[in-house]
């Protein structure tokens, strides 16, 4: 390879409409992603598989971090201690806070706001890739969960009578993932249709909204039913976290087994019970576990710690199927790639072309929904597509309810990994130059960046573009690899042994192996695209 040159085509450059434009992923690269995908494929067809059957609440995979000598004091610690994570919550809100002053009473440059740089920039970029590491480690510190928690217990961590809530039931029709669904579809249209990335003042009150509605939800409901039910963001940590090399998790199962108190469900003296309604010793999925520590905290045997454990375990085999949480997995998907689809060159003129032919104006609100919807109903489609498929060659056999659920769960090693690789691009040439507007979060007497000054901030990364490839075409076929494994596991486990040669049976999942060289394909093609910068 010639790497001055790739280097040089990795520069940001501008655009003759004076927009800041990030170059894609080289093309060998790409063609490894495409080399990797073909014999990942192959293995996956002709070598035989069969189902595994094992207990979903065993972890003999799994390692307790609690149990190592001398580290596991420090590991309870850290886990059961309400002192740090109380810490980190003041610093959570504390930025919180200063967003919404920010973005209320600074400047409308979005690339001088701290309101803008740190919520869009920073922080979205960011938590998506520490779910790679810490799992659902973010719902712990999330300062609209702290606010609401003290504005209705009014206490900082310990358990008292003092609330205000009136701790009704969730209505059966809303104790789903549906309402965080709905909500997740509604926060895209907003980030990128009526373009509040680029807006200090309306990131605010989207920041308040949320404050809002996690605050009457927990004074409505009982525990956190915002948290479990209607959180876009939570929820896709959650689902993502299913694919974390960490889980919060019994250290010793029989300690569980024999327990009748029950601590980690309904709390204790002084410490709540779980906010999403889990039983620690019947985990078998971090999708609803916020990493609060309380069942840490509560359990009287000091039995609750993290453990260390093969990433996507839970979305080969631990994760148990139900079909609103395929339909999230799935349009989470379909949104993945909807996003990046919408930072390409070519589709603001797709966008201004249907506006002349529909006759729109103005901000093209109508365009941008009728694109939305096309762009996400696409892959969804495709998708339904290929459960059909899949359900016809097995001769019906299988239901089309089971096949959708348990096999959507390809969907996410291939939402995460171009999660991953697009929003580490953003993170690592828009982080840069953060520092500055941290020194003035409001950006008040500050002019706009020059496109000198962009060019000059994107091209200045923490690490080297040929790094930063690199790293983006490994994700791309390690999710792709994770995928295969979960066509395979998920398969088997329909489908009893999944064997090369027994009538036909090798063409019983070609339809979803091939729905996932087609999203791969495209995620791929989005990140060799030039790509348009926020800042």
């Amino acid at each position: 390879m010639n790497w001055d040159k790739i280097i040089a085509d990795n520069m940001c450059r501008i655009s003759p409409d004076g927009v800041l434009i990030h170059p894609g992923l080289p093309s060998g690269w790409g063609m490894f992603v495409w080399a990797s995908m073909a014999m990942i494929v192959a293995w996956g067809i002709y070598t035989p598989t069969t189902a595994k059957v094992s207990d979903p609440y065993q972890a003999k995979s799994q390692w307790p971090l609690g149990t190592l000598p001398g580290f596991g004091r420090i590991a309870h610690y850290l886990t059961g201690s309400p002192y740090l994570i109380t810490a980190l919550k003041f610093i959570t809100v504390a930025l919180f806070l200063i967003v919404i002053w920010a973005g209320l009473a600074g400047t409308p440059l979005s690339e001088r706001n701290l309101a803008t740089v740190l919520t869009w920039n920073l922080w979205w970029s960011g938590v998506i890739v520490s779910v790679f590491f810490m799992g659902s480690a973010w719902c712990a510190i999330c300062p609209w969960d702290a606010l609401a928690s003290w504005f209705v217990k009014r206490r900082l961590w310990r358990r008292t009578d003092a609330e205000t809530s009136i701790g009704l039931r969730v209505p059966k029709t809303l104790r789903s993932v549906w309402p965080a669904l709905a909500a997740f579809v509604v926060l895209t249209w907003l980030e990128l249709g009526v373009g509040i990335t680029g807006a200090p003042r309306a990131t605010a009150i989207l920041a308040l909204f949320m404050l809002i509605m996690a605050t009457v939800s927990m004074a409505i409901f009982e525990r956190k039913a915002f948290c479990r039910f209607a959180c876009p963001v939570g929820r896709t940590i959650g689902f993502y976290s299913q694919l974390a090399p960490v889980e919060l998790r019994p250290q010793k199962l029989d300690i569980c087994a024999t327990c009748t108190s029950l601590e980690c469900y309904h709390g204790s003296d002084d410490v709540d019970p779980c906010p999403t309604h889990q039983v620690m010793g019947r985990m078998t999925q971090n999708t609803f576990c916020t990493s609060c520590g309380n069942c840490a905290r509560s359990c009287p045997h000091e039995n609750v710690g993290w453990r260390l454990r093969p990433p996507s375990h839970e979305a080969l085999e631990g994760a148990r199927p139900h079909w609103d949480e395929a339909w999230f997995m799935v349009t989470l998907l379909a949104l993945t790639g909807f996003h990046g689809l919408t930072m390409m060159e070519f589709w603001e003129g797709w966008i201004r072309q249907l506006a002349r032919t529909l006759g729109d104006s103005g901000q093209l609100l109508w365009s941008f929904s009728i694109g939305m919807i096309v762009a996400t109903i696409i892959p969804i489609g495709l998708y339904l597509a290929v459960i059909w498929l899949t359900h016809f060659f097995n001769r019906s056999k299988v239901s089309f309810t089971d096949l959708f659920t348990r096999l959507a769960f390809v969907a996410l090693p291939l939402a995460f990994a171009y999660h991953l690789a697009h929003n580490l691009a953003h993170l690592l040439r828009e982080g840069i130059g953060a520092g500055a507007v941290f020194a003035n979060p409001l950006g008040l007497g500050e002019l706009p960046l020059s496109l000198e000054q962009r060019h000059a901030r994107m091209s200045e990364m923490a690490l080297a573009p040929t790094t930063l490839a690199a790293l983006q075409a490994l994700l791309m076929a390690l999710g792709f690899f994770i995928a295969v494994l979960v066509i395979r596991r998920r398969g088997a486990g329909l489908f009893k042994n999944i064997r090369t040669g027994e009538n036909g049976s090798a063409l019983t999942l070609a339809p979803v192996y091939a729905f996932a060289v087609l999203i791969t394909g495209f995620h791929l093609w989005l990140l060799m695209q030039p790509m348009i910068m926020r800042v």
